[in-house]
């Protein structure tokens, strides 16, 4: 089966450095075909990728995503017929719809067995996001709304502030996507292949280790899975197996997508009041996450664990997980079982990244808490 990944993004910002990273860092050695469909940009050179055992076809001569889907198809397929690619990597016309991008591929991929879409990723110039979506509104905006992650490039030389305007932007057409902050030459290009694929994954990484955890305190040491479910308020909640517990069947406990981000909670209150409350945390939990570029001291991280032990104000939190930059340009690594925060130096991370699962989770205060306004 042959994946195809899309590096989408206006010219300059940064696509060609991307490619140049996974190619020498993840796909080394790999059967991998760029595509590339660039107006006025300088593709990557064929030496480059002949030292990386990588084969070209370049595609100057028209837009891949225009009138053309037809010729577009029967490239593809030649591209399929001469080469038999693991990967196909398409850098599309910065001035293209994404959208369109993804359509014609997927037309392709239809009609083929060996073809699947495996990730759309734009790249953007952190510096230029706030004046791109105004002057260039949907033709940019679109390459927002349909990537899965989105790489914000330039961030070692903004501040922190214009990096967090950036993505709230961002975040207002797509709220799912994971925004990689970190800068490029921080991370290995497996890492950022690995995060593109979406096996870079903090909440089913936590829930793994809880789902053991309490198989372990329930003697169940051949069943560490889950239930999981929708609730009656369409919410996604996990149910450890064999759990000889009554569950109430009207809990609010709350999760999101797992790459699903919040920034207006003001108009819903998600807090309730149960009977029940002080019942096993492990009967029925939820998770809850957020991403976030902005950097921590280690004294700050530390106050914020302690403060999970206020289920009044947190709900029950059964543990917490995540990795952010210091000031210093240095990653903490944090891990929070109940009474026993764990802090110590880490490596560098896509983006910062706080996780939380427990029972009742109160989500906004948790957002409030890690944004330090609370």
């Amino acid at each position: 089966m042959t994946k195809i990944d899309i590096i989408s993004g206006f010219l300059g910002a940064g696509k060609t450095t991307l490619i140049k990273k996974l190619l020498k860092e993840a796909l080394a050695g790999t059967k991998t075909v760029l595509i590339e469909n660039e107006f006025g940009e300088i593709g990557i050179d064929g030496g480059f990728l002949k030292e990386s055992g990588i084969d070209i076809r370049e595609m100057n001569s028209g837009c891949i995503c225009c009138s053309l889907v037809g010729d577009f198809g029967t490239s593809l397929k030649e591209v399929m017929d001469t080469y038999a690619p693991e990967r196909i990597l398409i850098e599309p016309s910065g001035v293209g719809k994404l959208s369109d991008v993804m359509r014609a591929i997927q037309n392709v991929a239809d009609q083929s067995t060996d073809l699947t879409m495996n990730s759309a990723v734009t790249v953007v110039d952190v510096s230029k996001a706030k004046v791109y979506i105004k002057n260039f509104g949907e033709f940019f905006t679109n390459q927002i709304e349909n990537a899965g992650t989105i790489l914000l490039t330039r961030t070692d030389k903004a501040d922190e502030a214009k990096i967090e305007t950036a993505v709230e932007l961002i975040r207002q057409y797509n709220p799912k996507a994971t925004i990689i902050t970190t800068p490029l030459d921080q991370l290995d290009g497996k890492e950022v292949l690995d995060t593109f694929e979406g096996n870079h994954d903090l909440e089913a990484e936590l829930l793994k280790e809880v789902l053991a955890q309490k198989a372990d305190e329930h003697h169940h040491h051949h069943d560490h899975g889950s239930e999981k479910f929708t609730d009656e308020d369409g919410n996604t909640v996990y149910r450890a197996h064999k759990h000889d517990h009554d569950h109430d069947e009207h809990h609010h406990d709350h999760d999101h997508d797992e790459h699903e981000h919040h920034h207006d909670h003001d108009e819903h209150d998600h807090d309730h009041e149960h009977d029940h409350h002080h019942h096993d945390a492990d009967d029925i939990f939820t998770s809850w996450g957020m991403e976030t570029p902005a950097k921590y001291s280690k004294d700050e991280i530390e106050k914020m664990l302690g403060r999970l032990e206020e289920e009044e104000n947190f709900g029950v939190v059964l543990r917490a997980k995540g990795m952010v930059p210091d000031e210093n340009g240095e990653w903490i690594e944090f891990d929070y079982v109940p009474g026993e925060p764990t802090i110590r130096k880490g490596s560098a991370d896509v983006t910062g990244k706080f996780c939380v699962i427990g029972a009742e989770l109160k989500e906004d205060n948790l957002e409030l808490l890690f944004k330090r306004k609370l």
